[in-house]
């Protein structure tokens, strides 16, 4: 006989981050319906595995479902997404400009953003997501990616950079 108390445990665990799960989902596959796809299953494996969930954050805990569910959905249903090589520092713009929340906030398109963001590799688009869309500190990044925190710091390091430089890029092509 299902337990009334633990789906109602489940629930106040996971659907206050519904939003969330999906906002990560939606910039990982860069589509609606399969972010719909990646979370439905996500809240499933969730509900499966939620007996072993053994309390804290109920909202790392659910992305990193999302994470994992999103990274498996894209090598069944999609070529390799661009990976960016650790070594890569070739190219990228300087500390002294501008970061990526100034250009922002200098009135750039909700699209034009939208559009430079989903550019970006995905081990840069997620950190980016993670921390500047949905306010997780490095180690609770760390932890959802199952990374070291000093690889979080680089990958939103040069996930900033390249933003800033695709969004300087698409500003100047807008004038």
């Amino acid at each position: 006989m299902p337990d009334p108390q633990g789906h109602r445990d489940f629930e106040q665990t996971v659907l206050p981050h519904l939003d969330a799960a999906y906002n990560l989902a939606r910039w990982l596959t860069r589509n609606d319906q399969d972010a719909e796809d990646v979370v439905q299953e996500a809240c499933l494996r969730a509900l499966k595995f939620y007996s072993g969930f053994q309390g804290g954050d109920g909202r790392a805990w659910l992305l990193a479902i999302v994470r994992n569910t999103g990274y498996t959905w894209l090598q069944k249903h999609r070529v390799r997404e661009q990976a960016l090589p650790l070594e890569e520092t070739h190219d990228l713009i300087p500390d002294g400009g501008c970061g990526p929340e100034e250009l922002a906030l200098r009135s750039v398109d909700k699209e034009i953003l939208r559009q430079a963001v989903e550019a970006l590799p995905i081990e840069n688009r997620e950190v980016i997501v993670l921390r500047e869309l949905e306010g997780l500190s490095y180690k609770e990044i760390a932890t959802i990616a199952d990374l070291p925190i000093g690889t979080v710091m680089s990958r939103l390091a040069r996930g900033r950079q390249r933003l800033q430089r695709d969004l300087a890029a698409r500003m100047n092509e807008e004038v």
